[in-house]
């Protein structure tokens, strides 16, 4: 492909991206405001790219639901900002602003699908050339046939405040993606913000050390207590799987009443199931927590 070309897509491809923006973007500032006094906008787009530019062929199609912060009354707003960004779309694009993040997370969504297309064309054609190079044998009759299309592409991704007091932000990103398959694989990445620091909270700063064992008890019986079972074989039964190992895996939220896990598909579940949400109030942590923190604050409002 010429320079010129590869222009040309680009710049067809900016109109495209200028339209889609137009035409599906909702801003609006959503009143999660609460003690934090963290109000929030959002960004939402959806862009689908045709291989070729012909409506015939294979496409990918990206859907993005952004909320960001655009005020902070606690944590500087640049920093704010760059935290939700990063562990959303990734480190590439923390440092430019929300709005520019959507739009260059999506270009790189659409190149990566084209390039995937690319390299898949190019192994097409090498089959075809090995059949015409080798009587007697079609290798387009073995496992390693390729046919002379392509899968369509299909991604999701948003984020969700699930709490938002007491100088305490705990946000849930939610990433599902299909690349030809017969189901979609969900994620979803878990986050508490120390508003008063500027740093994120782990489980070490929330809990004491040798908090592991006594957390993985609670875990499993908050998982036979969702699942109604009455043992950890009726679990396995179910699809779970490695559940007597099963360990705090970082991935929580907090909100006033306790401590959410989240283990992913594949964790320690099917990919059949859903990715199960473990809870745990506080009134089952509260000799685990580390005096002062901010899981030990929420608790005592209660």
């Amino acid at each position: 492909m010429g320079i010129h070309h590869r222009m040309s897509v680009v710049l067809l491809f900016m109109l495209t991206l200028s339209f889609f923006i137009s035409c599906n973007q909702q801003s609006g500032r959503s009143m999660f405001r609460a003690e934090n006094n963290v109000e929030f906008d959002t960004v939402s787009l959806v862009a689908r790219h045709h291989l070729d530019g012909d409506t015939a062929n294979p496409y990918c199609n990206i859907e993005v639901d952004f909320i960001y912060p655009v005020s902070s009354g606690k944590m500087n707003l640049d920093m704010l900002q760059q935290f939700f960004i990063r562990n959303t779309f990734g480190a590439p694009y923390d440092t430019l602003s929300p709005p520019d993040a959507v739009q260059a997370y999506i270009r790189n969504y659409i190149e990566n699908y084209t390039a995937d297309a690319g390299t898949y064309r190019e192994s097409a054609d090498e089959i075809r050339e090995l059949n015409s190079l080798i009587s007697g044998i079609d290798v387009s009759d073995s496992e390693h046939y390729t046919e002379d299309f392509f899968y369509s592409y299909y991604e999701s991704i948003s984020d969700s405040i699930v709490y938002n007091y007491h100088e305490v932000l705990s946000f849930q990103v939610k990433q599902s993606n299909n690349k030809g398959g017969a189901a979609s694989y969900d994620s979803y990445r878990n986050y508490v913000l120390n508003l008063n620091t500027g740093r994120q909270v782990t489980e070490n700063d929330i809990f004491n050390a040798g908090y592991d064992t006594a957390l993985q008890r609670l875990i499993i019986t908050s998982l036979l207590e969702q699942a109604n079972a009455g043992s950890v074989e009726e679990l396995e039964d179910l699809g779970f799987f490695g559940v007597r190992e099963i360990v705090p895996n970082q991935n929580f939220l907090l909100d006033d009443k306790g401590i959410i896990y989240t283990y992913n598909k594949g964790e320690y579940s099917a990919y059949q199931l859903d990715a199960p949400q473990v809870f745990i109030p506080y009134e089952m942590i509260f000799p685990l927590l580390r005096e002062n923190s901010v899981a030990a604050k929420l608790a005592d409002l209660k």
